[in-house]
């Protein structure tokens, strides 16, 4: 079997970081393969925003928990979290964004990173903090928040079982 399909096949969320930082030349393969993701068309709406700084961290995930109506830590205690938004102007951006996330993970798995997709970006970057944080940031333009992709060390999730029906045949 491929390394592709076999990376594909090992990936899991890991839902309890170490606090151990991963590599700048890791951090950087990881995001050059989140530009590599298919997007609609080929217009590439999805930008990425790597944030590694403990205060920001810190922020990120009280305005996520505040989503959830929690007081907790939705990032798992990762010290690197990427965060995709995309341009609502392209009609597919909801999906390259997903395509992104989907590259960013693989990617981590492939170089022994591991990673979890954190949703409620959409609703973090269209509350007024977010769009101070944007700005901060100097993002401009039409972004939606499509996810968080946590990355660090740490223990991946068991494998579940593949559901049966999964896949149908048509000939």
């Amino acid at each position: 079997m491929s390394d592709t399909l076999q990376t594909l096949k090992s990936r899991r969320s890991c839902r309890s970081f170490d606090g151990r930082q991963i590599s700048t030349e890791q951090l950087h393969a990881i995001l050059e393969a989140g530009t590599y993701a298919p997007t609609g068309m080929g217009r590439q709406s999805p930008i990425m925003v790597a944030v590694q700084d403990r205060e920001t961290l810190a922020l990120l995930s009280k305005m996520n928990a505040a989503v959830m109506g929690r007081d907790c830590d939705p990032f798992y205690g990762a010290p690197t979290v990427i965060i995709v938004l995309a341009d609502k102007q392209a009609p597919t951006y909801v999906y390259d964004g997903a395509l992104v996330m989907g590259n960013l993970m693989n990617a981590a798995e492939a170089l022994g990173v591991q990673s979890c997709w954190i949703h409620r970006a959409k609703e973090e970057f269209e509350s007024k903090e977010g769009k101070v944080l944007l700005k901060k940031w100097g993002i401009t333009g039409d972004y939606e928040g499509i996810g968080h992709c946590a990355l660090g060390y740490g223990e991946k999730a068991p494998l579940k079982p593949r559901k049966e029906n999964y896949i149908y045949f048509v000939k």
